[in-house]
C-alpha cells in the first residue's frame, strides 16, 4: 500500500467572523489517500489555510518541505516512523506550532488508516483497552453575574446529561472576591456534591497575582482542577499555583510535542497535561507524552473542542489510557461540531459516552455537510 495524496478540506460556517475565542465554527479536515482506495480521516484545530500551505508546500530543501512532498509514495503502515520523518524534514521551519498541528492531522489520519486496514478500532490498537465508556465533561460560559444567571448557565450543562461541568473565569472575579465567592457557592449548591466542577481561567488572568487570591475559593468548593491559569510562556507563574490543594492543568492553549510538556511539568509544575490531539503531534505524540507523564506521576486529560472526529480520537486514547480520565465534550452550538460526521456520541444517563467500535476512529464524514460548509 502506498500514499497517493493528502487532501485538505477547509470548512467554515457562513457569516462566521472569528471574533470570539471558539474554534468550532470553522474546520480543517485532512484525508490521507492510498492506492488501495482506503483513506484515513482527521481534523485539526488550527488555521485551515495555514495547514493547507504546510501540507501542499513544495520542497524548499532537505529539511524544509511540505508534508505531501514527504509522504506521497510512502507505505502508510509505518505510522511512528513517518511521524519522525515528518518532524525531521520540516525541522528548519517547524518543530513547534502550526507545523506540528499539520503533522498531528496527518498522524491521526494514518492511525485511522491503520485501524481500517486491520479492521480494528483504535482503542484496541493504541494499547490495551481498559474501558468501553468514558465520563464526559463540558464547558458552560459565561457563568453570569447573579445567582439566577449562574443556575441557568449550569442547567445548560445538566440538560446535556453532563456529570462534570467546567465553568470559565471572568476577569471581574479578581476584583470582587465576595461576589465571586457567592457565584461559586451558587454553582456548587446548585449541582450538589456529586457533580464535578472545574474552572478554566483561560485569558482571565495575565499574571499569577491576579489569580492566586481565588485559589482558596476553588479549594473550599471542591473544584476538580483549575485550568490554564496563565499565558503559557509564564511557566514560572504556573508554579505559584501549587500548594492550594487543587490540581493545576495546562497546555491546551498551544503547547505542542512532549518536549514542551516536559518543560511545563518541570518548570510550571502543572499536575495535569491537557494536550489537544490535533495540536500536540497527533496520537503518536500523545502516547509519548502519556508515557512521560506516567513516569513523573502526572495526569493527562485531553482537550477537544472541535467535532466528533476529535471526540472519537480522544475516546480511543482514553479507552486504553493507564488512568480513568474524563472526556472533554464540546457544548458548542456550531453545526460543524454536531453534524460533520454521520456518527453521533450521545451522553448516557450516567454521564458517560461510549467508545466507538468501528474500524479506525469509527467515524465518517457526512458529504452533504462537507459540501454545505466547504470553503476550499
Amino acid at each position: 500500500m502506498k500514499i497517493t495524496d493528502i487532501e485538505v478540506i477547509e470548512l467554515r460556517t457562513p457569516g462566521w467572523t472569528g471574533m470570539t475565542f471558539d474554534g468550532s465554527y470553522d474546520n480543517c479536515v485532512v484525508l490521507v489517500h492510498t492506492d488501495q482506495g482506503i483513506s484515513g480521516l482527521a481534523e485539526v484545530d488550527s488555521v485551515p489555510s495555514v495547514i493547507r500551505a504546510i501540507v501542499d508546500a513544495p520542497r524548499s530543501h532537505t529539511h524544509a518541505m511540505g508534508l505531501k512532498a514527504i509522504l506521497v509514495g510512502k507505505d502508510p503502515s509505518h505510522v511512528e516512523a513517518l511521524w519522525d520523518e515528518m518532524y525531521d524534514l520540516t525541522s528548519y521551519y517547524g518543530r513547534r506550532g502550526a507545523v506540528i498541528h499539520a503533522i498531528s492531522a496527518v498522524d491521526i489520519a494514518l492511525w485511522d488508516l491503520r485501524g481500517k486496514v486491520q479492521n480494528k478500532p483504535l482503542s484496541e490498537i493504541l494499547g490495551k483497552k481498559q474501558r468501553d465508556r468514558i465520563l464526559a465533561y463540558g464547558t458552560v460560559y459565561p457563568l453570569g453575574e447573579t445567582p439566577d444567571e449562574v443556575r441557568r448557565t449550569i442547567d445548560r450543562g445538566l440538560k446535556l446529561g453532563l456529570r462534570c461541568i467546567k465553568i470559565v473565569a471572568d476577569p471581574f472575579w479578581r476584583e470582587d472576591l465576595a461576589k465571586t465567592t457567592s457565584l461559586i457557592r451558587t454553582a456548587r449548591e446548585h449541582v450538589g456534591p456529586d457533580i464535578r466542577l472545574m474552572v478554566d481561567a483561560a485569558t482571565a488572568w495575565s499574571k499569577a497575582e491576579e489569580g492566586l487570591p481565588l485559589m482558596p475559593i476553588f479549594r473550599d468548593f471542591n473544584f476538580y482542577w483549575v485550568e490554564a491559569p496563565l499565558p503559557l510562556d509564564d511557566m514560572e507563574g504556573h508554579a505559584k499555583f501549587q500548594g492550594f490543594g487543587v490540581p493545576i492543568g495546562g497546555g491546551d492553549l498551544g503547547l505542542t510535542t512532549h518536549y514542551e510538556y516536559e518543560q511545563m511539568f518541570d518548570v510550571g509544575k502543572i499536575d495535569i497535561a491537557q494536550p489537544d490531539v490535533t495540536m500536540v503531534g497527533g496520537l503518536t505524540e500523545l502516547l509519548r507524552l502519556s508515557a512521560i507523564a506516567k513516569k513523573r506521576g502526572k495526569r493527562v486529560v485531553t482537550h477537544g473542542y472541535k467535532s466528533n472526529i476529535t471526540i472519537a480520537a480522544n475516546l480511543a486514547f482514553l479507552a486504553q489510557h493507564w488512568a480513568d480520565e474524563v472526556l472533554e465534550y464540546s457544548t458548542s452550538e456550531s453545526a460543524l461540531r454536531w453534524e460533520l460526521t454521520k456518527e453521533r456520541f450521545p451522553i448516557d444517563k450516567d454521564g458517560k459516552v461510549a467508545v466507538p467500535t468501528g474500524p479506525g476512529l469509527g467515524v465518517s464524514l457526512d458529504p452533504k455537510v462537507v459540501e454545505r460548509f466547504r470553503a476550499r
